[in-house]
């Protein structure tokens, strides 16, 4: 999943990005709101992390804007700002969660699943779907009830994708675009052939299906 990290301290972006893709994520950083905004026009993002103070001007402004176009994403304050009046602004502006600098990351990890798991319609971090259960918390997936199997961070990220958007023919130009982030060299397309190829060796050939000329689905029946 892709991720939108607007934060203007580049060591504590760095190091955020870093743990975030350590964990199967794809993150995108943006250091102001002129910036973030851009990326908002033209990228998917599953998540944004948000903080309120901005060289060119305030998060928290950025979000009642992006509310009120009507963007339902889920969004994380992450901000030094820490009386209880501040987390309430934050709240009834639109944010979905609030949480204070200095933080632990396993913390802040925690957070951002329970967010993503809220908005998919999930309570654990096991999904299955067509006899097909991801845990992502080991990364790994199981077929029918059976033996559990680690997945590379590449293999986890392309199967998470899919299952929390069953049933829906995705191009390979955004599955890449889930894959990797917008700094990174533009991957391949054959890449998402080799990665799918790679499933279906796990998962069996029927589960995702190819759509020609448009794309692949993960099917549920």
């Amino acid at each position: 999943m892709k991720l939108l990290l607007l934060e203007d301290d580049d060591l504590l972006a760095e190091s955020l990005a870093e743990s975030l893709e350590d964990n199967g994520y794809r993150v995108d950083p943006a250091t102001s709101l002129r910036v973030a905004r851009s990326v908002m026009r033209t990228e998917d993002y599953a998540l944004v992390i948000l903080d309120l103070g901005l060289p060119d001007g305030s998060g928290l402004d950025l979000l009642s804007q992006w509310r009120k176009a009507g963007l339902d994403l889920p969004v994380l304050i992450l901000t030094a700002r820490d009386t209880w009046e501040d987390k309430v602004n934050g709240l009834e502006v639109g944010a979905d969660d609030y949480l204070t600098k200095p933080f632990h990351e396993a913390e802040l990890l925690a957070r951002i699943k329970a967010l993503l798991r809220r908005r998919a319609g999930h309570v654990s971090q096991e999904l299955t779907l067509n006899g097909v259960s991801l845990n992502e918390a080991s990364q790994s997936v199981s077929i029918d009830g059976g033996p559990w199997h680690s997945l590379t961070g590449t293999e986890f990220r392309l199967l998470r994708f899919l299952m929390h958007h069953p049933d829906r023919v995705h191009s390979k130009e955004k599955l890449i675009d889930q894959l990797y982030a917008l700094e990174q060299d533009a991957a391949a397309p054959n890449l998402v052939e080799v990665y799918i190829g790679r499933l279906r060796r796990r998962l069996g050939k029927s589960i995702i299906q190819t759509r020609r000329g448009q794309g692949y689905v993960f099917v549920t029946h």
